[in-house]
């Protein structure tokens, strides 16, 4: 395979990404009698998170993953989790030795450990197998498993994403509104210096306390409190201490993020892909319920184009004022599209060596591209949902994959040449 066919595959779903983000952009602005004002944004991003993207992955997942696929895949869950808690660990670095803004602490862990595992593996996998020569075999064959494990790539991306990724950002947007707030309860107020009737917190400082306060006013988070927002209501309560206590807050936790929408979607393509009987219910010519199906797929058909109309829309102000430093940006960029896939390859060489991965150089070629993708586009989702970062996300977002069609070229050429002795 040629260096300029292997550019052509590797880089045309990333430059596709940008041309929509540019057209998101330009629809974000006066030219467009500001289609996509902000308001729209956080209601398209509602529409993406409840509908869009539950139907794609549960249609994706349902047809292309079968029980016995699953079986032998074993490793492929390891493996996209090994990229989200190595990516975590190396974004928690940048974070200790960056010091950024609170605000910006979250996208930078998210950024490093969370990978696009949707549609540009579905796009560029397959899109090997399509060039002349490669070492993954017949163009057929090799199509229709690039196609199952790029969709069994996305769902369980999807797990991590909306449990991992989306408590990363709700706690960063968690930390960073309560500092705000106290630092707006701290500036001069002449109303409330003028009334020393006026309540800013009410109630004791005893084992389990709930503090009314104004609108506006937060407590500020530390490393034993917990801080709920309501209309008017903060509830701080303070947690025992023992493991035991905070392994039962972890687990409460993980179970209402396994609730989200995405995730009960991934749940139910596992179910429906695995169990025969279901699958047939669906799946086919003859199905009887292939209609559902055949909607499922026209809705989640929206998925991507939505949040990429979005990601430019967000850009528009992103652009103007981005407190993201360069260093910043680079060190992203190096750590999620150098370092990262370099420890992946070893992991991945490592598994092969020791047999547990199945007889398919396309397999490994899978897994080691899964530590190689620039940011997931969700996590722009996640900041416009917590209203966090939002033009922060954008600029990460917009210079990761601007690299990417660099460095996914770069990955892909080698494993192509690696795999084929």
């Amino acid at each position: 395979m040629g260096f300029v066919e292997l550019l052509e595959a590797a880089s045309m779903p990333v430059i596709q990404v940008l041309l929509i983000s540019a057209l998101g952009a330009f629809m974000a602005t006066q030219y467009f009698n500001n289609l996509l004002s902000s308001d729209f944004r956080k209601s398209l991003n509602k529409v993406v998170f409840f509908i869009f993207t539950p139907s794609l992955v549960f249609s994706s997942f349902a047809k292309s993953v079968s029980l016995q696929d699953m079986i032998s895949w074993w490793f492929m869950p390891v493996n996209v989790g090994l990229t989200f808690l190595i990516g975590g660990i190396l974004g928690w670095i940048l974070v200790k030795l960056l010091k950024p803004n609170l605000k910006v602490e979250g996208l930078i862990v998210a950024a490093c450990s969370s990978g696009n595992m949707g549609n540009l593996p579905i796009v560029i996998i397959p899109a090997i197998c399509d060039e002349k020569g490669g070492p993954f075999g017949a163009r057929d064959v090799c199509h229709s498993h690039a196609l199952s494990y790029a969709s069994f790539s996305m769902a369980l991306g999807g797990i991590f994403i909306w449990t991992y990724t989306y408590q990363t950002i709700r706690s960063s947007s968690t930390r960073f509104k309560a500092l705000e707030a106290t630092q707006i309860i701290k500036a001069p107020n002449k109303d409330l210096e003028g009334n020393a009737d006026t309540p800013l917190l009410r109630g004791k400082d005893d084992e389990n306390t709930t503090i009314e306060v104004t609108p506006l006013s937060y407590i500020e988070d530390s490393e034993n409190q917990i801080i709920v927002e309501q209309d008017r209501f903060i509830v701080l309560k303070k947690e025992n201490h023992s493991f035991l206590a905070r392994m039962i807050e972890v687990l409460r936790d993980l179970v209402v993020e396994l609730m989200s929408p995405p995730a009960i979607a991934t749940f139910f393509g596992f179910l429906f892909g695995a169990v025969a009987w279901l699958r047939n219910l669906l799946i086919g010519d003859n199905a009887p319920l292939s209609v559902i199906q055949d909607t499922l797929v026209l809705l989640g058909n929206g998925t991507i184009p939505c949040i990429t109309l979005l990601l430019g829309g967000n850009l528009t102000q992103g652009l103007k004022s981005s407190s993201v430093k360069p260093l910043t940006l680079i060190s992203i960029i190096i750590t999620r599209l150098f370092v990262l896939p370099l420890i992946g390859l070893f992991i991945v060489k490592a598994a092969a060596n020791l047999g547990v991965l199945p007889v398919d150089p396309l397999f490994q070629y899978t897994l080691v591209m899964q530590y190689a993708m620039p940011p997931a586009m969700n996590i722009s989702t996640m900041a416009q949902l917590f209203d966090v970062g939002n033009e922060e996300c954008s600029v990460i977002l917009l210079w990761t994959y601007s690299a990417a069609a660099i460095a996914l070229t770069a990955w892909s050429t080698f494993l192509l040449w690696l795999l084929s002795y």
